[in-house]
């Protein structure tokens, strides 16, 4: 039972034990000789994705736990436990456990002390010198949170210290530090973004230190890096994206450029710009010099996001901006040159948003069986109830398979990520392997090695399809990625998309901070990378094995062109 406050941040829990638990038996008290041991836990605040009461089938939470758990472990040193409390089982009253760390400081060593632990439950007070043993009815085990997952809160500080406070962490732990193309120059970043910070502070101007906080965030490459402004920061966004030219375009991948969108009634729309016609020239500019120029709200990790990006933000302007627009006549042919005025209007930026079709109320997986005969499951999120998620995956699977489907589609094409699920284990019977995260470590001064390496198990219960296909687009951020990295190694499985995944790959736990005026910044300090070194997926994506062309038929079409593709390859 699990009491939330959530005003204070805190919460308690109440833990009923098994008269017999299912746990694996341990030998841990360094005389030599095979006993039969004892089984060991820790208690841990986390979701329950094995549906199960016990720890045991496809459930994966093995080794020590890291967040909110009852022990207290040395982030830097391979997870070390080194305080806190444990629970252990013991079936008779010949079973020893250690008494103390000895001299080593590390448990479960030949140097530990022994006790003899009575049968039964016992909870080991790991603080005490030497440990303490309890078998009380009930007993009390805190969770901690690991002094380095914490929120940095600075926001009592001035805007010049919060900002010093923030800068010296983030200059060392940035996840992509060292690595070509993703660190910021520290040195000229803090140059030009700390004046601009001091003055805000001088002028007590909320508006201008979230401003200066908005240009240091822009210096990096990282779809992960965010600032929340609060009402400011939503006043500022407001105020770029709420006016525009009354229409959208989207480029090809031969460099086209094409209106996808007119606003009926609007300027465009009366000077004949229609979906279709081709945009050649902005304010005099080659359009798609234009587009390369433009500024654009957010960090983007790829340079495909951030192209699209700009081709949205190129036709958002202050209210009353006029610009010259050429286009080539739909009749004639003929280049066309009017002058436009931004309008209060949304619409025009909505319609090319990658989530424009997003709908908070859905279910988290969706599945039905399409008129083809092909079996079609959406997974919308990695974030919601993370038991329903896997049980109505599974669901999907047995209902496809008890339907003898020809195939089978997996869409992760709108997700905004959370935390991976392994579903793609259910389809098959090898190990995938995933990335290796790594921290900053402050006594190496490098980054290593946070625990063993992530590996996809295979699940208890297996599905087995003729064909598979999977979707991706750059609309499937963090989470989501890893989740569709696992389903495109999965044996037999083809990759379908006009893009890859959006490559924003990196763990922000650490890296969370809380400035002046209510403002946060996040910024990631961890990183997946593979055996050979290399960046695990942030800057890349999922790559698409079919690859759908960006061409006037895909962006214009009002069917699901990748969708029909998948379809026809599995019924070949």
């Amino acid at each position: 039972m699990l009491n939330l406050d959530l005003e204070n941040n805190s919460g308690s829990y109440r833990l009923q034990l098994p008269v017999k638990p299912r746990g694996t038996f341990n030998d841990v008290d360094q005389d030599g000789k095979k006993d039969g041991g004892v089984q060991i836990f820790a208690v841990e605040y986390a979701p329950n994705i094995a549906q199960d009461p016990f720890y045991q089938g496809d459930d994966r939470y093995k080794g020590w736990p890291g967040y909110l758990a009852s022990v207290i472990i040395d982030r830097e040193n391979q997870d070390e436990v080194n305080g806190g409390r444990l629970l252990i089982w013991a079936p008779d009253e010949d079973q020893q456990f250690p008494s103390g760390f000895g001299a080593d400081g590390l448990l479960f060593t030949p140097d530990d002390p022994q006790a003899g632990v009575p049968a039964g439950y016992t909870v080991v007070d790991l603080d005490q010198e030497p440990f303490l043993f309890l078998q009380d009815a009930s007993v009390e085990l805190t969770l901690y949170e690991p002094a380095d997952a914490a929120v940095k809160d600075f926001s009592d500080q001035k805007y010049s210290q919060a900002f010093d406070s923030m800068f010296e962490i983030v200059k060392k732990e940035y996840a992509f530090n060292g690595i070509e193309g993703k660190q910021p120059e520290w040195d000229k970043l803090y140059q030009e973004i700390f004046p601009k910070v001091q003055q805000a502070e001088k002028d007590k101007s909320a508006e201008d230190f979230y401003m200066a906080l908005h240009e240091f965030t822009m210096n990096f490459k990282d779809g992960h890096v965010g600032l929340d402004g609060g009402e400011i920061g939503n006043q500022y966004t407001a105020g770029v994206i709420s006016t525009g030219y009354g229409f959208a375009i989207r480029e090809l991948d031969d460099g086209k450029v094409i209106a996808v969108y007119v606003s009926p009634d609007s300027a465009a729309d009366m000077f004949g710009i229609q979906e279709g016609t081709e945009i050649t020239e902005f304010n005099g500019e080659p359009i798609g010099t234009a587009i390369g120029n433009t500024s654009v709200l957010e960090p983007q990790s790829t340079d495909f996001a951030l192209r699209y990006q700009q081709a949205r933000y190129l036709l958002r302007a202050p209210l009353g901006t006029t610009a010259t627009v050429t286009f080539l006549d739909p009749g004639s042919g003929e280049s066309v040159e009017v002058p436009l005025k931004a309008v209060d209007e949304y619409t025009s930026f909505s319609a090319t948003s990658l989530f424009n079709a997003y709908d908070p109320n859905v279910l988290p997986v969706e599945y039905q069986i399409l008129d083809s005969g092909i079996g079609y499951v959406r997974v919308n999120s990695n974030y919601d109830d993370l038991n329903l998620i896997k049980r109505l995956f599974e669901r999907a699977l047995f209902t496809f398979e008890q339907n003898q489907v020809a195939g089978i589609i997996i869409d992760m094409r709108l997700n905004f990520g959370g935390s991976p699920m392994d579903l793609a284990g259910f389809l098959t019977e090898e190990k995938i392997p995933l990335g290796q995260l790594e921290y900053y470590s402050d006594q190496t001064e490098n980054f290593e090695a946070d625990g063993p390496p992530s590996t996809l198990l295979p699940s208890t219960r297996q599905f087995s399809f003729p064909k598979m296909a999977l979707l991706v687009d750059q609309s499937c951020y963090s989470a989501c990625e890893i989740e569709a990295y696992a389903f495109s190694q999965v044996r037999g499985m083809e990759v379908f998309g006009m893009y890859p995944t959006a490559g924003v790959e990196a763990e922000t736990a650490r890296g969370n901070f809380l400035l002046p005026e209510d403002f946060s910044l996040t910024i990631p300090t961890g990183r997946f990378t593979l055996p050979d070194g290399s960046i695990f997926l942030e800057g890349v994506g999922v790559q698409p094995t079919v690859r759908i062309p960006i061409d006037e038929e895909t962006v214009l079409s009002e069917e699901d062109l990748v969708l029909q593709e998948a379809e026809a390859y599995i019924l070949k």
